[in-house]
């Protein structure tokens, strides 16, 4: 791979995720400002994308690679995704906004799979070359939250005028990407579905393993859905861009993954990622912008320890567990287990509580934040006592 393509690709993936990272962040609260909307309402524009995650395999894997040249259609749908945020900014109706942001999710999610494809395409080497060139995925998420933080546009249309500009200039800029021809065959329901891997649950371990992170997208939705609206009513200047840290954090921690796995091995690295979702959540119960500022700050930056831990170690473990014949089929499984079924059961939970304690017209946040809290708990409680035989997961 040249520095031509190399570059080529670090862009996409910069532009792939600064789309994502320029809106999805702040529309909890944009949503609530602008349109008045309840918890249950902002958990369906967040379940929207939950939901493209479950069906984006098929455009994939049935259509796309079958019939189309990937970074022709991942332009086409970027150029159509940059139409759909222009109209989600200009609807006031809630339930046509949360429809617009499904059509626009189920435009999206398939070109995260096609932008990886794009990559692998122009690699000798993908173990190598890619967490190079995906890396400015990382930075391009990063520098949409300290642009829409220094701009003060949270709250505004605006996120969606800057997501909508740039991905425009994506769609366009497909079209200069190398050619990655169409396959001529696409997979089959059943690996896209990754039932193939459903033989990994005759191990007792991967089961806990699976189901204990079903469950703890439970807690992981509440920081998704709420937390840049949370920090805005707390008081906190600039929210979006301090969420960012979590992001920087994310970027450090998984650094430090294959050195920990070593030494500590996968079961402690899960407990320790569930255990930070724990500490997280009571930082944010208790934190406030006066003396428990620190804890704000705490909260967020757990960011890299709870994913990292948890979820990247998640996808090495089911990787591992899989072997080469069967490790598409099971991390396809995984992520429809967790992103799609997991945050959707997750979205509707963590709205339903943001609704039920509010007193006087104003959110409860400690109330709100202690329910994640117990969930992570009972996940890490469940996960210990099923390996309280000491045998390794």
């Amino acid at each position: 791979m040249n520095n031509s393509i190399r570059l080529q690709l670090s862009f996409m993936m910069f532009l792939e995720y600064f789309i994502w990272g320029a809106w999805y962040v702040t529309v909890n609260t944009y949503m609530v400002t602008n349109l008045q909307a309840t918890g249950q309402e902002v958990s369906y524009a967040y379940m929207a994308l939950a939901i493209a995650t479950m069906i984006s395999p098929f455009i994939v894997g049935m259509i796309a690679d079958r019939y189309f040249s990937a970074q022709k259609i991942m332009g086409v749908l970027h150029l159509a995704g940059a139409a759909a945020l222009l109209l989600a900014s200009l609807t006031s109706n809630t339930y046509l906004f949360i429809g617009i942001v499904l059509v626009y999710s189920l435009l999206y999610m398939p070109t995260i799979a096609l932008s990886n494809s794009v990559a692998f395409s122009q690699m000798a080497d993908p173990g190598k070359q890619f967490p190079g060139v995906r890396t400015f995925g990382t930075v391009g998420w990063i520098v949409a939250g300290l642009l829409i933080g220094y701009l003060a546009i949270e709250k505004t249309a605006n996120i969606f005028y800057i997501a909508a500009g740039a991905s425009a200039l994506l769609g366009l800029f497909c079209f200069s990407l190398p050619d990655v021809p169409p396959k001529g065959k696409g997979d089959s329901a059943a690996q896209v579905l990754g039932t193939e891997a459903f033989v990994l649950f005759r191990n007792r371990s991967y089961v806990v393993f699976f189901i204990s992170a079903v469950l703890i997208c439970i807690p992981l939705s509440f920081y998704y859905s709420f937390a840049n609206l949370y920090l805005n009513e707390a008081g906190m200047e600039n929210a979006a861009g301090k969420m960012i840290y979590g992001q920087i954090s994310e970027a450090l921690f998984i650094l430090a993954i294959p050195f920990l796995l070593r030494r500590i091995g996968v079961k402690k690295m899960l407990l320790v990622g569930m255990g930070a979702w724990v500490l997280r959540y009571i930082c944010f119960a208790y934190g406030d912008i006066g003396a428990n500022l620190w804890m704000l700050y705490t909260g967020i930056i757990l960011h890299g320890i709870c994913y990292d831990f948890f979820f990247v170690t998640g996808y090495m473990y089911t990787e591992n567990r899989a072997g080469e014949k069967i490790k598409s089929a099971a991390q396809g499984l995984f992520t429809f287990a967790t992103y799609g079924l997991g945050m959707v059961i997750g979205t509707l939970f963590s709205g339903m509580v943001a609704d039920y304690y509010i007193l006087n017209g104003t959110r409860q946040w400690q109330s709100i934040w202690m329910v994640p809290v117990y969930i992570a708990a009972a996940v890490m409680i469940y996960f210990m006592l099923a390996f309280r035989d000491k045998k390794p997961v």
